[in-house]
C-alpha cells in the first residue's frame, strides 16, 4: 500500500524534481551563468522517466551475471550501445584479473548423527528468475585458498576481536579447529583472517535468522527476509590492505604486468572458507557441546547456542579453478568544451553474484537513464565544460575489480586532472546520504536542498535531517566529537564500493551518494535478490530511481559545468576538527580502561567476582597509551580552518576571474584533495594513502578516522603513533598552505 501511495503522490508532484522554496545562489557561477546553468538543468530534470529505469532493471537483471559470464558480456555490448546512441563516445576497456571459481565445495558433519550441508538455493516457485536455467555461481567466498580440513567445530559468534577474546576467558581455542562465525558484527573477511590468526585450519560463515531472516520479518516468499536455504556469497580478498586483482597491486591488470604469485599475494585469506544457510548452520550447530554462550552470541535458532567444539569432526573441501576472468568496464565519455583535460567521473558497478537486481542493478538502472538525459540535454546544445566519464563497473563484488584496475590505468591523468570522482552502489526507497570529500558537501547539500522527496512532497534535504534528528535516516546523526552541523554530513569514505580506488589509492575528491533505508530485504549476495523481489518487496515503480537520477545527474552538472568548480573547504576542517577531538578522547579513554583494569586485576576483583560454578579467567593487562603532545595537530587543525575561512570569502569573487586565471584556479582544485595523502601510504599497506579516512585494518567497509595515528594507538605501536602524528600534521599543513595559494589566484 505504501509503495501504490508513494507512486500516486508523485503523479501529482511536478515534472522537475526541484522544489519550490527559495534557491541559494550556486557555488562558482556568476549570475549570468548562474541563469544559463539553471535553465539547462531545468530542461535536464524533465527527461528522466521512471518506465525507462524500471526497463533497465528488468533488462540488465534478467540472468545471472556474474565475472566473465556470457550474460556480463552481453549486458556490457547493450550498456555500450545505449550510450551511443545517446550521443556519447563509448567503449569496452577490459583487464584480465584473478578470479577463481569453485570446483569442489563439501562440508559434512561427520559421526554419529552426520549431517551432509546441501550449499544451494532452491527455486521459489513464486519467482520466475529463480528458475532460470542460466550458469549461476554456486554460493562460495572468492579469495579464500584451497583445502580439505577435518576438525572440531567451535563457534565464534561475529567472529571479531572481541568475540576471540570471550572465548580466551572461557578457556576455548580454536587453534586447529574449523570456526562457524555468523554475518554481522564487521567484514566478512575480517572472520577468516582472524580465525586464520588464531590458529583455525577452516572457517564457515552463516547467516542467522535473528539478523535477515525471520527474526526480522516473513521470510520469501511472504515477505523479503532470507529464506532458510539463502546464502550470502562475498569476497574474503583483504581489500583493507589493497584492492583490485590480488596479483596486480598499484598496476593495471593488463598484458605485460608482472604478476604475483598466489602465494605471495597478501590479500588472500589463507584456509578454506564457506558461507551456508542457517538451514545447512543449524545441525552443525546443535552438535556443540561445552558452555552456554552469552546473551549477545545467541541468534534465532530455537537452539542452546553453545561455544563448541563439537565431539563429532566437521569435513570442510574447497577447490577451486584458480584460472583470469575478463573483467569488462564499459566507459562513456562526453567531452568538455573549455577544461576538456579535466574529468568528473560517475560510476556505478554492474555486476552482481547472481542476478543482482538490487546490488547492484538498483543503482546502475538509474545511472543510465541519468546518463541518457545528459546525452539528450547535449542533443538541444547543452556542452560540460569538464569532460564527463561515466562508468559502469565490471568485478565489484569480489575485490572493487574494474573501478581499481581501471584506476590504475589512468593513474597519471586522475592524479593531475581528476576532479572528482561521484560513486554509488544500490539505490532504494527512503532518505538521501553521502559520504566522502567534505570539500563537495555543501554543493551536493545544496541540491539535496532543491529535491522533492515523492514521498511527503517536503525536500529530500529536509527529510534526511529530520530522520537523522529521531535516530533514523542515513548515516549518524553529528559526526565524532561535533555538535550538530546545518549539513546533511559526510561520513567518511571506507571500502566496500568502487569510490576505494581513487580516494584511498589516488587521493581523486570522492563521494558516494544514494537513497535508501526504508525498504529491508534478506537477499543481499543471494539467488534471491531479483526483479520479482524487487517488484514486490522494495520501488517497484522506481520512484526513487527517477530522483536518483535527477539528484546524481544534477550534482553531475554543477561541477562540470561551474566557471569555478564548487569545492568549500569549511565542511572538511570542521570534519577534521571532530576527527581530532575523537581521537584525543580515545586516548584518554584507553588510558582510563587501562587504569581500571590493572585496578581490577590487583585488587582480586575478577576472582572474588567469578562464578566458582562456571568460572571465567580474568581479562589480560592492557597496555597504557603515553600522553601525546598534540600541540602541533591543533595547529595545524587551526591553520587549515583559517585558511578555509578565508577561502570562502573569495568564493563569490573567484567565479569573475578571468579565463586563464580561473582554468588555473579549477586545476588547482582539482588537485586538492592530493595533500591528504601520503606517497608512503599507511604503516604496513603502502597502496592506502589517505590520512584523514581509510578502511579500518578490524572494520573493514567501515572507515577508520585518522587512521595511521588511530590504528597504531589502539594497536599499542606508540612509537609508530607518534610517527604518523608528525605525517598527519604535515599533511594538513600542506593542505592550509595550498588552500591559501589557492585564496592568493583569486586575490590578485
Amino acid at each position: 500500500m505504501r509503495r501504490i501511495a508513494a507512486a500516486s503522490l508523485a503523479l501529482l508532484l511536478p515534472i522537475s524534481a526541484i522544489t519550490q522554496q527559495a534557491q541559494k545562489p550556486l557555488l562558482g557561477f556568476t549570475p549570468q551563468t548562474e541563469a544559463t546553468e539553471r535553465t539547462w538543468e531545468k530542461k535536464f530534470l524533465a527527461i528522466p522517466t521512471s518506465k525507462n529505469i524500471v526497463d533497465n532493471m528488468h533488462r540488465l537483471a534478467a540472468h545471472p551475471h556474474n565475472v566473465g559470464s556470457a550474460a556480463q558480456r552481453a549486458n556490457a555490448e547493450w550498456m555500450v550501445a545505449q550510450y551511443k546512441s545517446w550521443g556519447w563516445d563509448a567503449k569496452i576497456e577490459q583487464f584480465d584479473v584473478l578470479y577463481p571459481t569453485p570446483k569442489v565445495r563439501v562440508l559434512e558433519l561427520l559421526g554419529s548423527k552426520p549431517y551432509k550441508a546441501k550449499l544451494e538455493e532452491p527455486v521459489v516457485a513464486e519467482d520466475p528468475y529463480t528458475q532460470d536455467k542460466s550458469p549461476a555461481i554456486p554460493p562460495y567466498n572468492i579469495y579464500a585458498l584451497d583445502g580439505d580440513v577435518t576438525a572440531p567445530l567451535v563457534y565464534v559468534n561475529n567472529g571479531m576481536l572481541s568475540d576471540y577474546e570471550e572465548l580466551e576467558r572461557n578457556g576455548i581455542s580454536v587453534k586447529g579447529a574449523i570456526v562457524i562465525a555468523r554475518y554481522g558484527g564487521g567484514w566478512r573477511g575480517l572472520k577468516p583472517k582472524l580465525a586464520y590468526e588464531h590458529g583455525a585450519v577452516g572457517c564457515i560463515i552463516y547467516s542467522d535468522p535473528a539478523d535477515d531472516g525471520y527474526g526480522q520479518g516473513e521470510s520469501i516468499p511472504a515477505g523479503p527476509m532470507r529464506p532458510e536455504w539463502g546464502v550470502q556469497r562475498g569476497s574474503v580478498a583483504d581489500t583493507t590492505i589493497y584492492a583490485g586483482d590480488p596479483l596486480t597491486p598499484g598496476e593495471p591488470s593488463i598484458p605485460g604486468t608482472k604478476r604475483l604469485d598466489i602465494k605471495d599475494s597478501k590479500v588472500i585469506v589463507q584456509i578454506p572458507t564457506i558461507p551456508v544457510s542457517w538451514g545447512d548452520a543449524k545441525p552443525l550447530l546443535e552438535q556443540l557441546g561445552g558452555r552456554t554462550v552469552p546473551a549477545a552470541w545467541r541468534g534465532g535458532l530455537p537452539m542452546t547456542y553453545k561455544f563448541g567444539p563439537t565431539a563429532a569432526k566437521v569435513h570442510l573441501k574447497i577447490q577451486s579453478d584458480w584460472g583470469t576472468k575478463p573483467v569488462l568496464d564499459v566507459i562513456a565519455t562526453l567531452k568538455g568544451s573549455e577544461e576538456p583535460e579535466t574529468w568528473v567521473v560517475r560510476g556505478n558497478h554492474y555486476d552482481g553474484w547472481v542476478n543482482g537486481a538490487d546490488d547492484p542493478i538498483s543503482g546502475q538502472s538509474a545511472l543510465l537513464e541519468e546518463a541518457r538525459a545528459l546525452g539528450e540535454l547535449h542533443k538541444q546544445g547543452w556542452s560540460p565544460k569538464r569532460t564527463l566519464v561515466y562508468a559502469a563497473w565490471d568485478g565489484e563484488e569480489p575485490g572493487l575489480l574494474g573501478s581499481t584496475e581501471w584506476a590504475e590505468m589512468h593513474a597519471d591523468q586522475l592524479t593531475k586532472h581528476g576532479a572528482v570522482y561521484i560513486n554509488s552502489d544500490e539505490n532504494g526507497r527512503g532518505y538521501f546520504g553521502g559520504s566522502g570529500s567534505q570539500s563537495l558537501e555543501l554543493m551536493v547539500n545544496d541540491v539535496a536542498h532543491e529535491m522533492t522527496d515523492p514521498e511527503t512532497g517536503k525536500s529530500v534535504w529536509d527529510r534526511q535531517k529530520a530522520a537523522q534528528s529521531v535516530g533514523r535516516g542515513r548515516g549518524a546523526a553529528a559526526k565524532e566529537g561535533t555538535a550538530e552541523r546545518a549539513t546533511i554530513e559526510f561520513g567518511p569514505a571506507g571500502s566496500g564500493s568502487d569510490f576505494a580506488g581513487f580516494i584511498d589509492h589516488l587521493g581523486v575528491a570522492s563521494v558516494n551518494i544514494g537513497f535508501g533505508g526504508e525498504d529491508r530485504g534478506g537477499t543481499y549476495h543471494s539467488a534471491y535478490d531479483t526483479p520479482w523481489h524487487w517488484d514486490h518487496f522494495a520501488d517497484k515503480e522506481e520512484v526513487y530511481g527517477k530522483l536518483f537520477a535527477q539528484t546524481a545527474g544534477t550534482i553531475v552538472m554543477r561541477i562540470a559545468d561551474a566557471d569555478v568548480m564548487p569545492y568549500n573547504f569549511t565542511e572538511l576542517s570542521l570534519t577534521v576538527n571532530g576527527y581530532v577531538a575523537s581521537l584525543k578522547s580515545e586516548v584518554k579513554s584507553l588510558q582510563a580502561a587501562s587504569t581500571a583494569r590493572t585496578h581490577a586485576l590487583k585488587s582480586g576483583a575478577y576472582t572474588l567476582a567469578n562464578d566458582p560454578k562456571n568460572p571465567v579467567s580474568a581479562p589480560p593487562a592492557l597496555s597504557m597509551p603515553p600522553s601525546m603532545d598534540f600541540t602541533a595537530l591543533d595547529a595545524a587543525v587551526a591553520k587549515l580552518s583559517a585558511a578555509s575561512a578565508r577561502y570562502q570569502s573569495m568564493e563569490a569573487k573567484a567565479a569573475t576571474l578571468s579565463p586563464a586565471k580561473r582554468k588555473a584556479l579549477n586545476d588547482g582544485l582539482a588537485v586538492s584533495e592530493r595533500k591528504l595523502i601520503s606517497e608512503a601510504g599507511l604503516p604496513g599497506r603502502p597502496w592506502t594513502k589517505h590520512l584523514i579516512y581509510a578502511p579500518g585494518t578490524f572494520t573493514g567497509y567501515g572507515a577508520s578516522t585518522l587512521p595511521g595515528v588511530r590504528e597504531a594507538v589502539e594497536a599499542g605501536r606508540y612509537e609508530e603513533a607518534t610517527q604518523q602524528l608528525g605525517v598527519l600534521v604535515q599533511s594538513l599543513n600542506d593542505e592550509a598552505t595550498f588552500i591559501d595559494s589557492l585564496s592568493a589566484m583569486v586575490g590578485q
